[in-house]
């Protein structure tokens, strides 16, 4: 995957979601790979909300070449923040909101602009594992439901505002009621089996075969996330698609 140019390591922004503490904890993929079915995943520490349009605008007034119309076709695609009222100025109406139609290069340069970084899937599944009494609700079949319930909101009630929703045990919002999120590593669930005219692809991870050789069948909204991370691109943008930021577990940096 390409590096993110040192050009686009900007300006620090200075409002920011807070940061709650996850982990450790013990991820299993929904396709593992051989001797990878439980994956250890170290502290961290996660935006406790998505990130806003409002952020995400001081962000683009502060380095123009994150805004509309600056930004080459490799780092993001033509619905890069369209529905904004001006290239640095989304309008009221949506500042609450989490910020939509970015590409994955832009909210690495947004996180990166706080010395912060897009949680890898490991860990923005470790945290979505969590109910709110429990940070493992995978055995729980209502949990399962509620978050299948959440995903299934027609998407023209709008979207809600960042934040909004009860909090997981660790103290993070919106991971399944909100929009969908990228995540570092967005493209390695099936990556390395996209093929399937290869002689040599396992056909047991697509279609209906898929779910029988999934390590946990009941939840069908993790089929969901895969399926629509392994369909992005780098530059994608979507009107359901925002993120949050990441940083190692550690003290907070000094500003």
């Amino acid at each position: 995957m390409l590096k993110t140019p040192v050009l686009l390591i900007v300006v620090v922004v200075a409002s920011a979601a807070p940061m709650r503490s996850v982990g450790p904890g013990v991820w299993r993929p929904l396709y593992p790979a051989e001797g990878e079915e439980a994956v250890a995943v170290p502290a961290f520490q996660l935006d406790e909300r998505t990130v806003t349009t409002r952020e995400f605008a001081a962000f683009v007034r502060a380095n123009p070449t994150w805004q509309r119309g600056a930004v080459g076709a490799l780092f993001a695609d033509e619905g890069y923040l369209t529905g904004w009222a001006s290239p640095t100025e989304p309008g009221e109406a949506l500042h609450a909101k989490p910020v939509t139609q970015v590409s994955w290069w832009a909210a690495r340069a947004y996180c990166s602009s706080r010395d912060a970084r897009l949680p890898t899937e490991a860990e923005w599944e470790l945290a979505g594992m969590a109910s709110a009494t429990t940070a493992d609700a995978t055995g729980d079949p209502a949990h399962l439901a509620t978050i299948l319930a959440w995903y299934s909101r027609p998407g023209r009630d709008g979207l809600p505002d960042a934040g909004s929703g009860p909090a997981n045990v660790w103290g993070i919002r919106g991971l399944h009621t909100g929009v969908w999120e990228w995540v570092d590593d967005y493209a390695s669930a099936l990556v390395s089996v996209d093929n399937r005219e290869d002689g040599a692809v396992d056909a047991s991870r697509f279609c209906g075969a898929g779910a029988v050789s999934a390590s946990i069948k009941e939840d069908y909204a993790a089929f969901m996330r895969i399926a629509f991370r392994s369909s992005l691109q780098a530059a994608s943008t979507t009107a359901n698609l925002g993120f949050r930021c990441a940083r190692d577990a550690g003290p907070e940096p000094q500003p």
